[in-house]
């Protein structure tokens, strides 16, 4: 079977992991990164390759047809370039064709063939989707929401938000839910789409088989920021991601300078507790993104910021000047606090 060689959609910088600066995000279902997308490469292959040989064919006949048409106004006298002046001759209309009758038959069995070979192949596609092995699978919880995407992992006791980490060569099982609209979680390097419905819960299973950081993303029309949802996932070995969720699973660090307690004071009282959950404080709320450890994530607005802090401020001050429709309110505070505020803001790591 033939690959193309089509190159790898390239993000920008603004939406690389701080440990990952020397990697682009990756967003190509031609560059499977996983034995998932690497199925579905083949069958998009096969399909290719089938629907091209038809049109082959389909064209050839064509330039067979116009070549004959020609020849037959030559033979019946007509001038180069003229339609012959004489009467339509009829008499083939009363007589079988037993050539083109046979030439329809063949013709319509090779079709009925190629669309089973389709039929076939995908149902085979589908089964082998269903045969990852599950062994000592990562559980993830991803939650849809307008327009940020909401993570857990149960097991290692992490909650994050706008990122997802898995280990290299280990099966990961994501289970998917809705929190208000339809969505679609589609990592094209790694596996195919699959539905967020609101009152239902579904799954998909994926596997990465190299590292990098792969660009996910909602693939069913959700809202007025649709297109300005984005999921970077990270590879990792599993050491990392051991680290990585060792790290997660801890508390916001103690605040360790007045201007940053005084912050933790601003987050807490003013509307940022409300709807946002720093673990280890009194803000929980779970309206918006869990900020337990912002610090550490490349991008705000769920990948359409670089994460620091000019684009943090204009966030705070007004969110809706970036993306319009999203849940979160303007919150204009006095410079002091939003100096504080963005000082423990930048320590949460």
């Amino acid at each position: 079977m033939f690959r193309l060689a089509l190159p790898t959609v390239v993000l920008p910088l603004a939406c690389l992991p701080s440990s990952a600066a020397a990697q682009v995000v990756q967003q190509s279902a031609l560059r499977p990164a996983g034995v998932q997308a690497a199925t579905i490469f083949s069958l998009w292959n096969f399909t290719l390759a089938l629907c091209t040989v038809v049109f082959a064919a389909i064209v050839l006949a064509l330039c067979v047809a116009l070549w004959r048409a020609h020849n037959a106004g030559r033979a019946a006298g007509a001038s180069p370039g003229l339609a012959p002046d004489l009467a339509p001759d009829l008499a083939p209309l009363q007589q079988p064709e037993h050539r083109v009758h046979r030439a329809v038959l063949w013709g319509t069995a090779i079709a009925t063939v190629g669309l089973v070979m389709l039929l076939v192949a995908d149902v085979w596609t589908g089964r082998m989707l269903a045969r990852l092995p599950m062994n000592e699978a990562v559980k993830v919880e991803l939650t849809g929401h307008q327009f940020w995407w909401e993570v857990r992992y149960p097991e290692e006791g992490v909650t994050t938000a706008n990122e997802l980490h898995v280990p290299v060569g280990r099966p990961v099982v994501v289970t998917l839910k809705s929190r208000d609209v339809i969505h679609t979680l589609w990592v094209p390097n790694l596996a195919g789409k699959r539905d967020m419905i609101p009152g239902r819960t579904t799954t998909i299973a994926l596997r990465a088989d190299q590292p990098g950081v792969y660009r996910a993303q909602c693939a069913e029309f959700c809202g007025l920021q649709h297109a300005l949802m984005a999921l970077p996932v990270t590879a990792v070995a599993p050491a990392q991601f051991a680290q990585w969720a060792q790290a997660r699973g801890r508390a916001a660090p103690e605040p360790a300078t007045d201007s940053r307690r005084l912050g933790r004071e601003v987050f807490v009282r003013a509307a940022c507790a409300a709807c946002h959950t720093v673990a280890g404080t009194m803000a929980n709320g779970t309206l918006g993104p869990d900020l337990t450890h912002l610090a550490s994530r490349p991008t705000l607005a769920a990948g359409m910021l670089p994460n620091d802090r000019a684009n943090l401020q204009a966030w705070i001050v007004d969110p809706h000047r970036f993306k319009l429709g999203a849940n979160m309110p303007p919150s204009p505070l006095p410079a002091r606090d939003m100096h504080a505020l963005l000082d423990y803001l930048e320590s949460l790591e």
